[in-house]
């Protein structure tokens, strides 16, 4: 039988920097399993990959502000490419009640030290991309640290360093059996692959992480939400050094990507459940958007072949669910970040390297409030910068 430990089941980018920051530590015998050939077929590929610290509550914030210099370094630390562009994230307001929130928030992103995010007047937000419709804006925000990154390639780097130290990666091997001693505490994980003794488990399985954490007797509320984003094709109206501009008015947002843009929108009518097929109706929904705020889009060429699906794994608050279940010792959290998995990879990594080892983090100032036990205690917190 082999041994681990730590196990860590699900391999996407979440999963790498879990075990590249155990490695880092000097935990070598870590073992990520991956039910799908290759990893980052579930929601690391599929990711918009933005980052951003332009957040509404503090452990947002804090693990965004790690997360994101993290990223500004990770190809000199790693010797491998993140892909971090540093060009932006810009949120226009059309009503005052979109100012005051703005204003609100940067009052706590400073407190944390989030220096670089200011409050921007139509005049600087037109000059930035002249393109916009204008006539209603009242203003925004605009933080220069925040940007994108290749979720795909930092999934990658940190699997080839965290290899590199010894962790190891089972490919095509789906978890069938969690084993627990008759204290609750973890013994070892079954998978098609064979079995595994370890005390640790780390479920990091994105969208089907209420089903991994089922196998051991957990109830996890997380969901599985579809997103769709639509590629356009080459397009050269628009600067590609704008930032990710997010229209406030309905959601729509944009960045630019390869040598066209990436559209996104999150559709309302979206229900709960595995759906990983592109609806072809959502092109007209997120063009229609699209040429409202940038009217030059109009006559944007789309494939729809192009455009893809993939899952968000929502919890009840929108927050990420970090940290050890309280009843079953050995078995950690890592999921439920409900669209900032590949933004807040890096943080996550660091706090449950941390929690496993040392049982406490620097990270976020109060790492319990992310606790999986917090929804039975009635604890939630409650995100509204949510894209």
């Amino acid at each position: 039988m082999e041994t681990a430990d730590v196990v860590i089941i699900g391999g996407g980018i979440v999963g790498a920097s879990i075990a590249w920051h155990l490695t880092d530590a000097g935990c070598r015998n870590v073992l990520i399993v991956e039910r799908e050939s290759h990893q980052g077929k579930g929601s690391t590929g599929k990711s918009m990959g933005g980052v951003r610290a332009q957040f509404a509550t503090a452990v947002n914030i804090q693990m965004s502000m790690y997360s994101i210099q993290f990223y500004s370094e990770f190809d000199e630390r790693l010797g491998q490419p993140a892909g971090y562009r540093p060009q932006g994230y810009l949120f226009v307001a059309t009503r005052p009640s979109h100012l005051e929130y703005l204003r609100t928030n940067l009052i706590l992103q400073r407190s944390f030290g989030l220096q670089q995010a200011r409050m921007v007047s139509r005049d600087d937000i037109t000059a930035r991309v002249p393109q916009l419709r204008s006539n209603d804006i009242l203003g925004g925000s605009f933080c220069p640290t925040d940007g994108f990154v290749d979720p795909y390639s930092v999934m990658t780097g940190f699997t080839a360093c965290a290899t590199e130290r010894g962790a190891r990666v089972w490919r095509s091997a789906e978890v069938t059996a969690i084993r627990r001693d008759p204290s609750g505490g973890i013994t070892g994980v079954e998978t098609t692959r064979g079995a595994i003794s370890t005390r640790i488990v780390v479920n990091a399985a994105g969208p089907w992480a209420a089903q991994v954490a089922a196998l051991a007797s957990i109830d996890l509320p997380v969901q599985p939400l579809r997103r769709m984003l639509v590629p356009t094709e080459p397009f050269d109206g628009i600067s590609h050094e704008i930032p990710m501009v997010i229209d406030m008015t309905n959601g729509f947002h944009f960045r630019p990507e390869s040598l066209g843009f990436l559209l996104a929108w999150n559709d309302p009518e979206e229900t709960i459940g595995f759906k990983t097929d592109f609806e072809p109706s959502f092109i007209e929904k997120v063009l229609l958007r699209a040429a409202e705020r940038v009217p030059c889009f109009e006559n944007v060429a789309v494939n729809p072949k192009r455009a893809w699906a993939g899952l968000y794994e929502i919890s009840p608050d929108h927050h990420c669910i970090l940290g050890p279940v309280e009843d079953v010792p050995g078995f950690f959290c890592a999921n439920g970040f409900s669209g900032h998995g590949a933004m807040h990879a890096p943080a996550t990594g660091k706090i449950l390297g941390d929690l496993i080892q040392h049982g406490t983090t620097t990270v976020v100032d109060n790492v319990a409030l992310l606790s999986p036990a917090r929804f039975a205690k009635g604890e939630l917190l409650h995100e509204t910068a949510v894209l």
